[in-house]
């Protein structure tokens, strides 16, 4: 059985791109435009400025957006890929 993995910060770097920062202390980045599929997600992929309302909710451990619409941790931890550091 797998750990759950919560996510605890999300961050837009670019177009549908998310840096993810998950309770385990792992920072990975995720294009979530492949996930953004069905009558839940549409309006995201229609409206950016909706898109970019999405938080991290404590509660549920994900992050999620106004509408409604939420991605499980679990698809979202094993579909990113580490972050690059930053180098000064």
């Amino acid at each position: 059985m797998e750990p759950i993995i919560d996510v605890t910060d999300v961050r837009v770097l670019s177009r549908y791109v998310v840096e993810l920062t998950f309770d385990t202390g792992e920072v990975k980045v995720l294009d979530l435009e492949p996930l953004l599929r069905g009558p839940v997600f549409e309006p995201l992929k229609r409206d950016y400025k909706l898109f970019k309302q999405l938080r991290a909710d404590a509660e549920a451990g994900t992050i999620t957006w106004p509408n409604g619409a939420d991605i499980s941790p679990r698809t979202l931890h094993r579909q990113s890929r580490e972050a690059v550091p930053h180098v000064s």
